[in-house]
């Protein structure tokens, strides 16, 4: 798809375009950060406000759900009515209901400010992308340029767990929510500043139809794997929502085929390389998903550290992302996606072995030492899957392509919170290391598949799109 961008957007100074970079990576990390920083403040929260397992698991995947629910919404949204228009439109409601959050008084209101933030979050990280796409209009400044932004998505995940820990127990679970509100003034200030207004040419039509059949879809499927925690899976309520989770797909399938401007292109799915890495970036983010949420209430009810430092716990995590990222980038370039989407799933299949030896009296050195493989995980995992999502697409499909990717990453973690706060919140008496056992395999599976697809969806005679 071509863009028509104001003047400014090609005259812009170096600087500018920093600014306009700085701008979009600040909305990155409040988007991205707020899918983990939740973690650490869950036990207090759950005794706070008398919230349930199952309760605890909608926290986190109210906002994920709906996050990848309006993310392609939310894209063909700013294409026809400006980038920066929507951008801002995204920045205030994500900081409403990041206030919303902060006084929560019970858990359903938690739940529903989450579900608002995230309407919020599903304008920024889209709508960021194509915002530096027009600003950094030299072939290497743009990759460089998405290369940066990009990384703040992992740096983002891994790094929320230690700033929330540091905020619960200095002030309080509410400013985990609360630290947002100051971001969003000086990204809204920023973005009247340097962020130029752009749209595109032709904009796609809004496809009601199609985000029904997809929201319903995601909701569906989350719902019925937190409900089998308790009804178990051959209830008649938890039978029913995967009935209508394949109703839906059935009918998004037959819908999209016939519209000009479909919601979902289904013909991107022809291409193997992008489907696997849509159903790797699920799997990915449904076993580091399933890690946060299982490892926080380990470190804090098991091995009853405070929030703070069960955060710290998990700085193997963040500094490893920080450290490999670039250095994934760099062997992307030379070698391909296909040696660290190995590297990746080989240490997440680990991860997930190694963990569960993890008890009451495990040595932390160990619990750290097993940590840090999820962090070689996370630090080499998000661009090769980006770049084979696009590897052999035409450039006006290769937005389209890497939206999918960014959706497939947030269902992928509201499926991976759902399935384990189903095997935790079905302990029927166990220990919770005895539980989550289960959780554990779980990972151990999806880290293999990961690198059997990393390399299956890498040969060169299967990257050309058809």
């Amino acid at each position: 798809m071509s863009i028509r961008a104001v003047d400014r957007t090609v005259d812009l100074d170096r600087w500018a375009r920093v600014g306009v970079l700085a701008t979009c990576c600040a909305s990155m990390i409040l988007v991205v950060m707020d899918l983990s920083i939740v973690n650490v403040a869950l036990p207090s929260i759950r005794h706070d406000l008398d919230a349930s397992v199952s309760g605890l698991a909608w926290t986190v995947d109210a906002y994920t759900l709906v996050l990848a629910s309006f993310l392609l919404l939310a894209g063909s949204t700013a294409d026809r009515v400006g980038r920066r228009r929507v951008f801002r439109v995204g920045l205030t409601v994500f900081g409403l209901g990041s206030l919303a959050c902060a006084l929560a008084p019970g858990i359903g209101w938690l739940v529903t400010a989450r579900a608002m933030q995230a309407v919020g979050g599903s304008m920024l990280n889209p709508v960021a992308l194509a915002i530096i796409a027009t600003t950094f209009t030299e072939r290497r400044e743009r990759a460089r340029a998405i290369g940066v932004f990009g990384a703040m998505s992992g740096l983002g995940l891994a790094l929320g767990p230690i700033v929330g820990g540091v905020l619960v127990d200095a002030v309080g679970w509410r400013a985990v929510f609360a630290i947002n509100l100051p971001v969003v003034v000086a990204a809204l200030t920023a973005t009247r500043l340097f962020v130029p207004e752009s749209r595109a040419e032709r904009a796609r039509r809004f496809d009601l139809v199609g985000q029904v059949l997809v929201t319903t879809t995601l909701a569906s499927v989350v719902y019925a794997t937190l409900e089998a925690g308790t009804s178990g899976w051959g209830s008649t309520v938890v039978l029913g929502l995967l009935a209508l989770a394949a109703a839906c797909v059935l009918g998004l399938v037959a819908y999209e085929q016939g519209r000009a401007d479909p919601l979902l292109e289904l013909r991107l799915f022809r291409s193997l390389p992008f489907s696997s890495a849509i159903l790797m970036a699920v799997l990915a983010t449904c076993g580091f998903g399933a890690f946060l949420f299982v490892s926080t209430l380990y470190l804090q009810e098991v091995r009853d550290l405070s929030a703070m430092h069960a955060g710290l716990s998990l700085l193997p995590v963040g500094g490893l992302v920080a450290l490999l990222s670039p250095v994934a980038g760099r062997l992307v370039a030379a070698r391909g996606p296909r040696p660290p989407l190995v590297v990746a799933g080989s240490a997440l299949a680990l991860g997930g072995l190694a963990s569960l030896g993890l008890r009451s009296g495990t040595s932390m050195l160990v619990v750290l030492a097993v940590f840090a493989l999820f962090g070689v995980f996370q630090g080499t995992i998000n661009l090769p899957i980006t770049t084979t999502a696009v590897a052999g697409m035409p450039p006006s499909m290769t937005g389209t392509a890497a939206s999918l990717a960014s959706t497939g990453r947030q269902v992928g973690i509201s499926l991976g919170v759902a399935v384990a706060g189903s095997i935790v919140g079905a302990s029927r008496g166990r220990s919770f290391t005895d539980t989550t056992q289960a959780v554990w395999w779980m990972v151990l599976c999806l880290g293999t598949v990961i690198v059997v697809l990393g390399v299956l969806s890498t040969r060169a005679d299967r990257r050309r799109f058809s």
